[in-house]
């Protein structure tokens, strides 16, 4: 049995996509994964489709957060100031962009906000400060506190993104002979401390330039210090959630059968 799903969501009414075109995208989608098949275990090019790459942004969101890097718990906490990206690529949080999920004039405990890049042409820019957290690195808030209902305020996000690269989804796929197309990620296996990724994941296998036939039941794995120095973004980013990213390319995974 295979599944599948698409979705809308927009703070705007008239934002929002039709709802039977989401219907009929939703069925054209678990189509495609039926009937998959197995792969055996490699190193290749992995793809990341829009709906799977803004878990990896999130994932750097964590890892800067300055309640993290106060308990020494990140794998990014000598990092500041070191390019840990590639240089193409900006990572940009904007509280104030018009009609986004997130958008705020002030962060959770009254602080005014702004837009910052937190990744500038690859380098590692800021964390993402509260009051508490600023205190215990001896800096100033940034105005990255969010309220919840269940405790005191802490680090987090607005309306963050990365930004678009110039190459189509199909320009950044074109030379790949053989890659895997992630669509689905699946299980917790991320490490914010010491950043080793290795994930469940299906898609559909990369072959000749081509999406060329669904894949299920594998395991992705590297270090996200590795994944973030050798991503490479597409032109397709859609600004949709509270976190969005383009269709992403990262070289050299490890792909494992069985996962």
């Amino acid at each position: 049995m295979e599944r599948d799903y698409d979705e809308a969501s927009a703070r705007h009414a008239n934002d929002l996509k039709d709802a039977s075109a989401v219907g009929k995208s939703a069925g054209e989608r678990t189509m495609a994964r039926l009937n998959p098949r197995q792969v055996k275990s490699q190193r290749v090019p992995v793809v990341y489709d829009p709906r799977a790459s803004s878990g990896l942004i999130g994932h750097f969101a964590g890892a800067i957060s300055g309640a993290s890097i106060a308990r020494g718990v990140s794998f990014l906490k000598d990092k500041m100031g070191e390019m840990i990206f590639a240089s193409s690529i900006n990572i940009i949080d904007d509280p104030h962009r018009m009609r986004g999920p997130r958008s705020k004039p002030f962060d959770g405990e009254g602080v005014r906000n702004a837009r910052k890049a937190l990744i500038a042409n690859g380098v590692l820019k800021t964390w993402l400060l509260d009051t508490a957290s600023a205190r215990q690195l001896g800096l100033t808030t940034n105005g990255h506190a969010a309220r919840g209902t269940g405790g005191p305020p802490s680090p987090s996000t607005t309306n963050l993104y990365m930004e678009a690269g110039p190459l189509s989804r199909d320009e950044l796929i074109a030379d790949i002979k053989d890659g895997f197309y992630v669509t689905e990620l699946m299980g917790m296996g991320v490490s914010g401390v010491t950043g080793d990724y290795s994930r469940g994941a299906a898609g559909f296998w990369i072959e000749n330039g081509k999406i060329a036939y669904p894949v299920s039941g594998v395991t992705v794995a590297s270090n996200l210090k590795d994944m973030f120095l050798n991503m490479t973004p597409a032109n397709d980013l859609e600004f949709r959630h509270g976190t969005n990213a383009p269709t992403i390319r990262v070289e050299g995974m490890t792909l494992a059968a069985g996962g």
